[in-house]
């Protein structure tokens, strides 16, 4: 396809089409072109041609030029309501017509005194058929992408590149996107913080309205951006967002102090604080989880081809894979003390005091609850039976109640409140405790406190809420085909909102209380199912750059890492993310009604893999195919770039 160039047919200032405040010119619908602001009151016929369209109204012209192009020229905003007051035509419907004849006359002092807007919309109708289109006026001129209505250009796909712009071409990638990040993003004083995750700058700004989005969009190195919690988070792609972030900072060195986490809390709601929280309590546990479960996958596969361990052997390696869970509590109250600001290792002996060797074992009492309702005991009665030691749970006898003493091994819950009261307690302890002796006095106060507090009344509640809650979606888990359906067509619209934190307590709980993982099968559909929408897009779209844009950002999506693929494609067009929920809940309803379940959490898609060696991995590679297939067969097929 050619490309075009098109003097403007009115003078003023061209502005990109995106900047108008107009939801069918703005988006693109109408075609690919730009807005002139403040336009003079006289429309020129930019080309040789014919007057294909003279509206009665006056207020827009449809033109052809004698090679093919068909042009719309709409004065000013909702200026049909005028019914042609203060425009007077100069030609007619069906008029050929030479470059720079006029066309028509309009007062803008009338179109303003009516109250509408006269920032005219010029567009090219037909512009599929051709490649990048230019407008100039004067020595300005703007650039309408080729594929800008469905390759990323941004509404109505006319981006202006700034003229000093090209004082960063010949800087290293990283270092040149920074500074145009910088620059779009209204300058270091917008900027009130500056973190990153493993694909995506994440900001804090002060004044949103300074942000330049098309403009940050389109720097060549940038996958995509969005605002999430708060923050606005700019898609780099993993390993080059470290050298993007590193280079950022350097244009403003205070925000090398961090801070983004807190900044980005005090603007969030309350939903989205509580999966922040969560999210970063169980995030620094989850590659010790992924490690074991990796192992337990391993064994399971050597030991279904047949391979004979010894005992001791065998013990080695249930010690490898059940520590951390044995001891979860311990790892919970660690990142929780480290997340609330508290002492460390408070948090780990808080949470092995939970699991203490000579408290009764949760699961041996979980295993006894049915022994015990066939002999018609009660906890409180059998735990004065030696026949019962060990079995049940030791009665604290507080006069009007009798409290369960008990090991909380596989919890989250109790040992996540009991964490963040202990960081509190310890906090209010230091400000009144003399420093001489906070030492001693502080974290003796801390564990004697939290420690009554836990087994006494945050233990028994939180523990009988989590086997509520957990205990309610574990059985939704394990309805046939419908919880995978459901489960699998919605987890990635719950990535979009920034809270899907919170399911890494609940794949914790699934893990330490049955010893898989059927939440991580479900996910992994619904993370591959957006991948081939993105693949899909990709293929389709013709421009090559973009579409080699596109493919690195559908990749990382098969390795488990969804955000370039739905925020820089599948999003913005809204279909493509349609079609892939669609394939996750295809795929999750028939990952639900095989009863895959994964060793470990934490990792998905292709190196999930590795969790499912214990026999499932043919049903896995099965799920993942067809929940592929769907998304990108929807998108491909019913997907129009046109659109």
């Amino acid at each position: 396809m050619k490309n075009i160039k098109i003097s403007s047919p009115l003078n003023g200032t061209l502005i990109p089409l995106n900047q108008i405040d107009d939801p069918v010119f703005g988006s693109g619908a109408m075609g690919r072109g730009v807005a002139i602001k403040d336009p003079e009151g006289k429309v020129y016929a930019p080309f040789d041609g014919e007057i294909t369209v003279f509206f009665p109204t006056k207020h827009a012209i449809g033109l052809k030029s004698n090679d093919g192009i068909e042009l719309l020229i709409h004065v000013g905003m909702d200026t049909v309501k005028l019914n042609g007051e203060g425009f007077t035509a100069k030609a007619d419907v069906g008029d050929k017509v030479k470059r720079g004849q006029l066309l028509l006359e309009f007062s803008p002092d009338v179109i303003k005194k009516a109250g509408y807007i006269t920032t005219t919309p010029v567009v090219v109708t037909n512009h599929t058929e051709f490649g990048d289109i230019t407008f100039e006026l004067n020595k300005q001129s703007i650039t309408a992408k080729a594929g800008g209505d469905d390759a990323g250009a941004g509404a109505g796909g006319a981006v202006e590149k700034d003229a000093d712009d090209a004082q960063y071409d010949n800087l290293p990638d990283e270092e040149r996107v920074a500074k145009l990040i910088m620059k779009y993003v209204g300058g270091p004083d917008n900027v009130r913080t500056a973190e990153h995750c493993a694909t995506r700058l994440r900001l804090i700004v002060n004044d949103k309205s300074k942000i330049q989005e098309k403009k940050v969009e389109n720097i060549d190195g940038v996958k995509g951006q969005f605002f999430a919690a708060q923050q606005y988070q700019i898609i780099c792609g993993t390993g080059f967002v470290d050298k993007v972030t590193e280079e950022f900072i350097k244009l403003k060195p205070s925000l090398a102090g961090g801070g983004g986490k807190e900044a980005a809390y005090e603007q969030m709601s309350l939903v989205q604080k509580i999966s922040r929280t969560l999210g970063d309590v169980f995030v620094p546990i989850i590659p010790v989880l992924v490690a074991t479960g990796l192992f337990m996958g391993l064994r399971g596969a050597l030991m279904s081809l047949g391979s004979e361990w010894g005992p001791t052997f065998l013990l080695m390696s249930q010690v490898l894979t059940d520590t951390a869970f044995a001891f979860l509590p311990a790892l919970v109250c660690w990142s929780t003390m480290n997340k609330f600001g508290g002492t460390a290792v408070i948090g780990i002996v808080l949470g092995l005091m939970l699991v203490f060797p000579a408290l009764p074992n949760a699961y041996v009492v979980g295993g006894a609850a049915n022994d015990l309702a066939n002999a018609g005991l009660t906890w409180v009665e059998a735990a004065g039976m030696e026949e019962w030691a060990g079995k049940v749970p030791i009665p604290i006898d507080l006069g009007f109640i009798q409290i369960p003493l008990v090991g909380y091994q596989g919890s989250v819950l109790p040992a996540l409140v009991l964490g963040i009261f202990a960081a509190k307690l310890q906090h209010w302890l230091k400000t009144f405790i003399p420093d001489m002796i906070d030492l001693i006095v502080t974290p003796f106060l801390t564990l004697t406190i939290s420690m009554a507090l836990g087994f006494l009344v945050v233990g028994p509640i939180m523990h009988g809420l989590e086997q509520v809650v957990f205990g309610a979606v574990q059985s939704f888990l394990g309805i046939p085909i419908v919880g995978g359906l459901i489960i699998g067509g919605l987890q990635q619209v719950i990535v979009i909102f920034g809270v899907h934190h919170v399911f890494s307590a609940l794949e914790i709980y699934l893990l330490s209380t049955q010893g898989n993982d059927p939440f991580n099968a479900i996910i992994t559909c619904a993370t591959i199912a957006q991948g081939g929408a993105a693949m899909a897009v990709a293929i389709k779209t013709v421009d090559g750059k973009k579409r080699a844009l596109y493919i690195s950002s559908a990749v990382p999506a098969f390795l488990g890492i969804t955000e370039p693929a739905i925020f820089g494609i599948n999003l913005r067009f809204m279909k493509p993310f349609i079609y892939g929920c669609c394939g996750g809940a295809v795929g999750g309803a028939i990952s639900s009604a095989l009863g895959l379940a994964g060793t470990g959490m934490g990792i998905t898609v292709i190196p999930g893999m590795l969790l499912y060696m214990n026999g499932q991995i043919l049903q896995y590679i099965i799920v993942n195919i067809i929940a592929l297939a769907v998304g990108f067969g929807l998108t491909y097929t019913l997907y129009k770039t046109e659109e």
